[in-house]
């Protein structure tokens, strides 16, 4: 619930900023031409920004998908470093050809003509603004990730003591070590209600809080106690104290409602294998 909340308030940011800046354009163009005494064209000015616009929301969303996917870290940019430069020359071909073709058609409902301009100086005028942005919008994504991290918080499985004997065997900790705002505390792995994978993370569900921890799915599986911790499908692990109910779906798969409501997926060939777990 807290996740989705947030990622509506993120939406909801990008768009405001993307069409707000738009809308300033519009006014600053119209401005000019009527300093400088010259004919407004705020329709074909509109037209221009506002495509523009759009087409960057849509291009956007595959872009933050992307740095979800690939999150660039201090021990992952090397790796992901060819990627991103490629998506900024799709990024740039993606941009201009959308919004010369809905430049185009809202010309055309106008009964107008629009030209975009010569090839290949046009292209690569949009290509040196269409890299400056790709690089700030890659920056401002992975901060906002990076701050939404933080402010929700981030677990990490408890190291090994330098020195003495460990609290708790490290191989399969009792607890996480949550850092949210600059604090550390300790989550009981029994507190745990059902695991996520999201890309390079997985998404740890506590007491209607998502924490994100960095490691594979099938490292944790291996971390917890099998007993308590059920796999329900190649993205999911519940905790069985948590489990309600299982609902069968058409098709051999199932929806697992769990203590907070949420309904998490159980696939048709680990249905059989989760209802084993239960009965034994």
């Amino acid at each position: 619930m807290g996740s989705s909340r947030q990622g509506r308030q993120v939406a909801v940011f990008w768009v405001v900023l993307f069409l707000g800046t738009a809308a300033a354009n519009v006014l600053a163009k119209v401005m000019m031409a009527a300093r400088d005494e010259l004919p407004p064209h705020w329709m074909a000015v509109t037209i221009d920004e506002f495509s523009s616009a759009l087409v960057s929301l849509l291009l956007l969303v595959l872009l933050i998908r992307a740095a979800s996917r690939w999150p660039l870290h201090a021990d992952t940019w090397r790796q992901w470093l060819m990627p991103y430069l490629l998506g900024a020359v799709a990024w740039w071909l993606l941009h201009v050809s959308g919004m010369v073709l809905l430049r185009k058609a809202a010309h055309t409902l106008l009964g107008s003509h629009y030209t975009f301009g010569d090839w290949p100086t046009q292209w690569f005028y949009e290509f040196f603004k269409d890299i400056q942005t790709y690089a700030l919008l890659v920056s401002a994504v992975h901060a906002v990730a990076w701050f939404g991290r933080r402010r929700q918080g981030e677990a990490t499985l408890l190291a090994a003591p330098d020195e003495g004997p460990p609290v708790e065997p490290v191989d399969r900790p009792d607890h996480f070590l949550v850092r949210k705002l600059g604090k550390e505390f300790l989550v009981a792995t029994a507190d745990v209600e059902y695991a996520q994978a999201a890309g390079n993370y997985v998404n740890l569900r506590v007491r209607g809080h998502d924490y994100p921890l960095r490691i594979t799915m099938a490292v944790l599986e291996a971390r917890l106690d099998p007993v308590l911790f059920l796999r329900s499908h190649r993205s999911w692990l519940v905790n069985r104290d948590q489990l309600r109910s299982i609902e069968p779906l058409d098709g051999g798969e199932a929806l697992l409602h769990m203590a907070d409501g949420a309904r998490v997926p159980c696939s048709r060939r680990q249905l059989p294998l989760l209802r084993q777990a239960l009965g034994g």
